[in-house]
């Protein structure tokens, strides 16, 4: 029986061949990862309306800034 033991523990179990196989093949099969341009107007076309106000707040305050200055160093 000690002598059944002994030899199933040294020998590979078929599930850590069988990961080893899966590892292998996922790694094969996996694609490169997306940049992150392209998640952020995945992002965007998701969340449209919420993307334009966002970026339409931006350019107006940048334009208020400049605007401001020009004043103030006028």
């Amino acid at each position: 029986m000690s002598n059944d033991l002994n030899l199933q523990s040294n020998s590979p179990s078929n599930d850590s061949v069988n990961n080893d196989i899966n590892k292998h093949d996922v790694k094969a099969n996996a694609k490169p990862q997306d940049s992150f341009v392209k998640l952020a107007m995945r992002n965007m076309v998701k969340k449209g309306g919420t993307s334009l106000f966002h970026f339409s707040l931006t350019i107006f305050g940048v334009i208020a800034i400049l605007f401001g200055l020009a004043i103030a160093f006028h």
